[in-house]
């Protein structure tokens, strides 16, 4: 755990904005650390081949994005967290593709912009419009298909965790989806009318309460098992919020620059292996 009990914890809440945007933005924290406090690990490196580049296109309404994988694959949206396109989730999906044989499509739903601190992240979800990210989100399913990927599932991290439900919830054209700690406000998203199977991945230290902690996860859970929905609910015992960037290249110092807890390396490796056996059972 890397942070000073003597400095502020800051939680920002906005649950709902005005209907008519149908902008929703959810629960996200920042722990204020000083540098002299952080104790970053050595982090684990996958054990896998030479990834491909990931190429930069546009699809759908000339919608930014980025792509790994060979054409004609399944397919697989990787969503982004609150801060946008960064190496990090460019390496998930990398790492997805090359031990998979996915074709990977992260939307940019930032457009190009990152978040270099937790403020200017949180500004960032904060001001994007979920329900239009829904539909570039559609776009980008109708893209990997109209290339000729046969099923294409839905993965994403916190933001792109609630995203992925959200998607669901409102009929995306996916197989299956595979949302790591983030949960959608009801208000807009129920998830409860999702029709594809589902593998959610939750840290029993998750802090943010309400939208990934754990008995948040556990209520979505026990709603969409009561409505008949297909649902794996895995937590994480070592795993705190944003645990999969640990084993990426600069996760670690990620996760302890908001003062998130280092995960054990067995968690990382176990929810990897359970992703890949899902997207493995329903998309080939």
């Amino acid at each position: 755990l890397c942070h000073s009990d003597s400095l502020p914890t800051h939680h920002m809440l906005a649950r709902v904005s005005p209907a008519t945007s149908a902008r929703t933005t959810f629960l996200c924290a920042t722990r204020r650390t000083k540098p002299s406090s952080v104790r970053v690990p050595r982090t684990f490196r996958s054990s896998t081949p030479c990834r491909a580049a990931m190429e930069k296109i546009s699809f759908g309404d000339g919608l930014p994005g980025y792509i790994v994988g060979p054409k004609g694959a399944p397919g697989l949206l990787v969503v982004q967290e609150w801060w946008g396109v960064t190496d990090i989730v460019q390496e998930q999906a990398q790492l997805l593709s090359t031990k998979g044989g996915y074709r990977c499509l992260i939307p940019d739903l930032y457009k190009g912009k990152i978040g270099v601190d937790a403020e200017e992240a949180s500004h960032l979800m904060t001001n994007l419009d979920f329900m239009q990210a829904v539909e570039e989100m559609k776009q980008a399913i109708a893209f990997l298909k109209s290339e000729g990927s046969p099923k294409v599932g839905i993965t994403g991290f916190c933001m792109g965790g609630a995203l992925t439900f959200a998607a669901a919830s409102k009929g995306a054209d996916a197989a299956c989806i595979a949302p790591f700690y983030g949960i959608p406000d009801a208000k807009y998203f129920d998830t409860t009318a999702i029709k594809v199977p589902v593998q959610a991945h939750f840290g029993r230290k998750d802090a943010l309460a309400g939208f990934s902690d754990p008995a948040a996860a556990e209520a979505n859970a026990e709603r969409m098992r009561a409505a008949g929905c297909d649902l794996e609910l895995l937590f994480y015992e070592s795993g705190g919020h944003a645990f999969m960037n640990f084993g990426m290249q600069g996760g670690a110092e990620k996760l302890a620059s908001v003062g998130f807890p280092t995960p054990d390396k067995a968690d990382v490796d176990l929810a990897w292996a359970n992703v890949e056996g899902f997207f493995a059972k329903h998309l080939k």
